[in-house]
């Protein structure tokens, strides 16, 4: 299932992660533009993604609902903790996080999830889809982060590769063996 939303959402002027007054604030490492643009940029799509699989979670109905809503409660979950992360990494590095609703609405790359009850089926693609887009908003900025902060890196390997595992596993739900279409 493919789908393109046009968002008619707006940032707030000052919108995104920015630099701390360092005053009073221990020493250490600190951020550049760049690297807490990437690391704010992964932010807001993990935590729409953790809002977005609560909205599947609530509304799925089907055949196989109970499976399918607990494997929600398990992104949503992973996207909390990865979410955390990443905003308290930032926050080490003395960067101000922005995870506002209206910042993450505006700024996500994942479309708009649909409104109502949504059959099961749909729901492992919408929901697959979503892992997939968060997944390559992650990669998108690896290499950047990765120059600058092998640290930050790490974490982003972290997150790869537990989503992309999430993403397999949901998405097997609607696959068929290899030549057998």
């Amino acid at each position: 299932m493919t789908e393109t939303i046009a968002r008619d959402v707006h940032a707030p002027s000052d919108a995104g992660a920015r630099k701390t007054n360092r005053q009073n604030s221990e020493k250490g490492f600190a951020a550049s533009k760049t690297l807490t643009d990437s690391l704010q940029s992964v932010l807001v799509d993990l935590v729409e993604l953790h809002l977005q699989g609560k909205q599947a979670h609530w509304n799925v109905v089907g055949k196989n609902f109970r499976d399918l809503h607990l494997q929600l409660d398990e992104i949503v979950e992973a996207a909390r903790i990865f979410s955390d992360e990443v905003a308290e990494r930032l926050r080490a590095m003395h960067a101000i996080v922005d995870g506002r609703s209206d910042t993450v609405a505006a700024t996500t790359s994942l479309p708009e999830y649909p409104n109502g009850e949504i059959l099961t089926t749909d729901t492992i693609d919408l929901i697959t889809a979503r892992l997939d887009t968060t997944v390559a908003r992650v990669r998108k900025v690896h290499d950047a982060v990765d120059t600058e902060d092998p640290t930050s890196s790490d974490l982003l390997h972290e997150i790869i590769a537990r989503l992309e595992q999430l993403s397999w596993m949901v998405g097997a739900e609607n696959r068929v063996p290899a030549g057998q279409k």
